[in-house]
Order: C-alpha cells, then structure tokens, then sequence
C-alpha cells in the first residue's frame, strides 16, 4: 500500500504527488521516493537544479504538493547531502501529520488550564527559592513518576535546601521515593546553585544553550531532566521527552523506541516535535502539556 493518498487531484490533475512533482520540475529536477517507515518517509532529490544554491525551495514545493493532493499535513525534517559536488543528491525526510486533529481536539478542552500553568511556570521562575525547589523537583522525577515527585515536593518543601543529606534521604524513603540515598546525595551536591540560579538562567537567550550549561552543571541532570527544569521556569523552546512522549512518538509510528538514549537521538526527537508544534502553531511547552493530557488525562508539571 502506498505510503501517499492519491484520493485528492493537485491543481496538475495529477493525482500522485510524485508525479506532479516530476512533471512540473522535469527540466530541473526529479523526486522518488527512497524508503517509509510508519509516517517518516525519505524521498532524493536529484537532478541540475541541485547543484545551485536554491534546492530548499522545490523541497517546500513537494511539501505544498504532497498536501495538496491528500489534504494532509507533511514537514520536513531532515535534510542531507549525498552524493558528489558535481552532482549532488539531496535525501529528505518528511513526516506525515495526519495525527493532528486529535492534538487540536485536546487543545479545544484544556487551553485556558494549558494557559494558566505556563503562567505558573513564569512566576516560579522569578524567585531563586522556587527555582532550587523546582531543580530538586526535577531531580527527583528521573526514573521515578511526575506524580511522586510532586507529592514529595509539597511534603519537603524547603527541606531541599535545609535538611542535612542524611535526613533529606530518610524523608525521601519515608516518602516512598525508589533512589532515596542517590537523590539525596544530588540534591545536596547542588546546593552550591542555591542563590545563582536566576542570574545564571538569566544569561541564557534561549532554552537549547541553557540546557547544555545544565546538563554540565547540575547533579542528576540529563537532557530530559534539564528540559524539564527549563519548562516548569518559563522557558518554552525545548522539549521534555519522557517516557509519555516516546508512548506518543511511537504510536504515531514516528519513531522506534530506542535502545539507548544519548544527545544525539534526544535532539533527533526532538526535531521531531519542533516540526509538530511549527505546524500547529505551538511552543514545546504548550505541545508538551497537550501531548500529557492526551497520554495521561492530566496536566501536571
């Protein structure tokens, strides 16, 4: 079965986009489809015009005309270069977007909620207090639930920053925490943070550099820890890949799970929901929290 609904005619009468392609472009360039894996699909590019400088535009043309034909959403998400100079092939990865209408759906229910808690974010990220807080919080939730890691947060409160690490891991057993001696030790070796956070923070243009420092900087952090620290202060242009998202990414036959989760597949995915958001107009905060709400019927943190 093809990976392209043909059941739509483009303006060329053309039903097959492939085609429409081919034909509109033959004296300049040619299009065919290399390989499909659920809604990822890889199409080369090739042909004279390629060896100039303005190959992107006739990739967003086939976009427009993919969309044209099935009245589906497409975006694109990689570009490389194969091929030599003299005649360069360009492979190009293209998602189909034909999941989006369940994420509209969501946001229709749970805007104003969506709203008010990205507001939240902002004002915790205001008070050094709340950042360490938040921080711990984030520290807590790797390899454990958001849920657990809210119920302890409220029970410990300043403790995060008060307790000796002794009496700090006894209150994470007491509350049920699976690494309390672990998260403890973190949350201790961080306090030096404790005062600098918001000026720190306040040096970074941007969620994606202030995660790197983070990621170097801040026991316990991974990239999904530090992105999801970044979200819960106001930051909006990361994304928080957890075990929800990866569920999601999955289902809608976007991604294998993977085996092992390093820097580069993390960014891999998350290009993956850039284009996502890009196309409904979103930020990742915002995506992240609708994309919970339709995995677990909740917007938390």
């Amino acid at each position: 079965m093809s990976p392209l609904p043909n059941d739509k005619s483009n303006s060329s009468g053309v039903t097959n986009p492939l085609e429409a392609f081919n034909l509109h472009f033959s004296t300049e360039a040619a299009v065919r489809l290399i390989s499909f894996r659920g809604r990822v699909l890889e199409f080369e590019f090739f042909g004279q015009v390629f060896e100039s400088c303005c190959a992107f535009s006739y990739f967003d043309d086939f976009v427009k005309m993919l969309e044209e034909s099935t009245g589906i959403a497409y975006s694109i998400l990689e570009v490389s270069i194969t091929g030599g100079n003299a005649q360069s092939h360009y492979a190009v990865k293209i998602i189909k977007m034909d999941f989006l209408d369940e994420i509209r759906s969501a946001i229709k229910k749970v805007e104003a909620t969506v709203k008010k808690r990205l507001e939240d974010f902002e004002i915790t990220g205001k008070e050094e207090r709340l950042l360490f807080n938040e921080m711990c919080f984030c520290i807590l939730t790797a390899n454990f639930t958001a849920e657990g890691g809210v119920r302890i947060q409220e029970q410990i409160g300043d403790g995060f920053s008060s307790l000796t690490q002794r009496d700090l891991a006894g209150k994470l057993k007491s509350l049920r925490h699976r690494f309390p001696t672990s998260r403890a030790s973190y949350i201790c070796e961080n306090r030096f943070l404790y005062g600098s956070l918001n000026g720190a923070l306040s040096q970074f243009k941007d969620g994606w550099t202030a995660r790197e420092w983070l990621v170097k900087t801040v026991k316990g952090f991974g990239y999904k820890e530090a992105s999801h620290f970044l979200r819960n202060v106001g930051f909006t242009d990361v994304a928080i890949i957890d075990r929800h998202i990866l569920k999601y990414l999955k289902e809608m036959g976007l991604i294998e799970m993977p085996k092992t989760f390093n820097r580069k597949r993390y960014l891999e995915m998350e290009k993956i929901l850039i284009a996502i958001a890009k196309k409904l107009n979103l930020n990742l905060a915002e995506l992240d929290l609708y994309l919970w709400y339709i995995m677990t019927g909740k917007i938390l943190k």
